[in-house]
């Protein structure tokens, strides 16, 4: 009951801002995102503890001001993803611009298969599909919503476009295939992450445990990673920004997985610093786990790929 009483609320405001200029449908989501600001008094008060102990030199009054943005941008975020349900691609391209395109033209020009990274900042979503439309299909790793009804449209949307989306569970196995076959993968790193793919790295001055797969796959495959973010503009148009690839740790580096994570989550903490109100505070991302940061780490996703390397050795 509860799953069908969500989908219908989803599928009801879907109806609604599909009926409306898209305008004042993104007007509505804002609306609809600070009065979750509101009602949401858990995720609000650990979201105000996460923009504190960021940024220690910002008052109370402040946090709450930057948080109160960040549940409209959420809301309107959440509203544009069903807006952009409806475009075909040449619409959406109406409502998006590219910076940094070279950079991922030059890495496709390598013919050896390529990696993204991003968080759940900015406009992720739509980042997603407009990198489909301009530089062509990517295999995505998404965590399974809870709700099967909201997951099968969420996958429906995602994958309209040409993108595969993996599940987390096992999905090492469908990144490191997709990229020996010289193709595009794209994942998020900035999710506590409490298995054994994870190595601690700090995130604003504080312990975080963080995903080791994107340092571990381009240490396996060689593949260039590049940073792309979904930024908002004037007039309800998008620039999708891709930053230089990161550059790979050097060849005696005694922990390159640890090292190469620290970079890629350094350009992600940088344009959080710089948008504060576009990222996902509400989420308890410092919660560090206990490795010996003077060990250097081999996690379950090393594992996984000597797994996909003998298979292919003996098939």
């Amino acid at each position: 009951m509860k799953n069908g009483l969500e989908y219908g609320v989803v599928m009801a405001l879907r109806m609604l801002v599909t009926a409306l200029p898209r305008s004042v449908s993104l007007r509505v989501g804002s609306t609809l995102g600070r009065l979750f600001y509101y009602f949401h008094g858990r995720r609000r008060e650990l979201a105000v503890e996460n923009l504190r102990a960021a940024f220690p030199s910002r008052t109370d009054v402040e946090c709450r001001a930057i948080l109160r943005s960040t549940f409209g941008h959420f809301g309107r975020h959440i509203v544009e993803l069903l807006n952009f349900a409806e475009m075909n691609p040449s619409e959406m391209t109406r409502w998006l611009e590219v910076e940094g395109g070279e950079r991922v033209e030059q890495a496709l020009a390598r013919g050896k298969g390529l990696m993204f990274y991003s968080g759940h900042f900015g406009y992720w979503e739509l980042q997603v599909m407009g990198h489909a439309v301009f530089f062509g299909p990517i295999v995505m790793v998404a965590r399974t919503l809870d709700n099967p009804l909201l997951e099968r449209l969420i996958e429906k949307i995602r994958t309209r476009v040409g993108t595969q989306v993996l599940p987390r569970q096992g999905a090492i196995r469908g990144l490191l295939r997709a990229l020996l076959d010289k193709g595009t993968v794209a994942l998020m790193i900035d999710q506590h992450m409490q298995d054994r793919s994870a190595v601690n790295i700090d995130f604003f001055d504080r312990p975080a445990a963080t995903t080791s797969a994107v340092a571990t796959l381009a240490l396996r495959t060689g593949v260039p990673v590049i940073p792309v973010f979904a930024l908002p503009l004037p007039g309800g148009r998008y620039r999708l920004v891709y930053e230089a690839p990161i550059e790979p740790p050097a060849d005696d580096d005694p922990d390159p997985v640890r090292t190469y994570t620290q970079r890629c989550t350094d350009v992600l903490e940088m344009y959080v610093r710089r948008y504060p109100d576009l990222w996902l505070w509400m989420h308890r991302r410092w919660r560090p786990i206990g490795t010996d940061p003077s060990v250097p780490v081999l996690t379950e996703v090393e594992t996984q790929c000597e797994t996909v390397t003998r298979e292919d050795r003996f098939s």
